[in-house]
């Protein structure tokens, strides 16, 4: 059964979204490295224990606003199909994402985002 595995949150001003949920929340950020701007977030649930990761990047100039949520499948490629056959869509075909796995974004049959992830250690065809 799939399950949320990862969160995005996009932000017009994510040097303001880090200080918001920092403090909110006391999420642990740490900015990586490299020409993207990505921001991991590491979260715990209210006793303590490791919580859902995410991330926080800025947001595209025509990107809805909101929260994705990815959920964890065994093949992204299987999930795609079965997602147009219900009724939904792909909005941002599976995407490699170097060291972790696949990673693509979809519509619901009501027009709600959501992600979907395959880790790398799921992956069994070649890249």
């Amino acid at each position: 059964m799939a399950t949320i595995v990862h969160f995005d949150v996009g932000a017009e001003n994510p040097d303001r979204a880090k200080a918001f949920y920092r403090q909110l929340f006391g999420w642990k950020l740490m900015t990586l490295p490299g020409p993207v701007h990505y921001t991991l977030i590491e979260t715990t649930d209210i006793l303590g224990a490791r919580g859902v990761g995410g991330g926080l990047a800025q947001r595209e100039k025509n990107d809805p606003t909101g929260m994705v949520n990815f959920f964890g499948v065994n093949s992204i490629d299987e999930s795609l199909i079965e997602v147009q056959k219900l009724g939904g869509k792909v909005i941002q075909n599976k995407q490699a994402v170097p060291g972790w796995g696949y990673l693509a974004v979809c519509l619901d049959t009501e027009g709600n985002r959501f992600g979907l992830f395959q880790d790398e250690k799921n992956i069994t065809e070649n890249i």
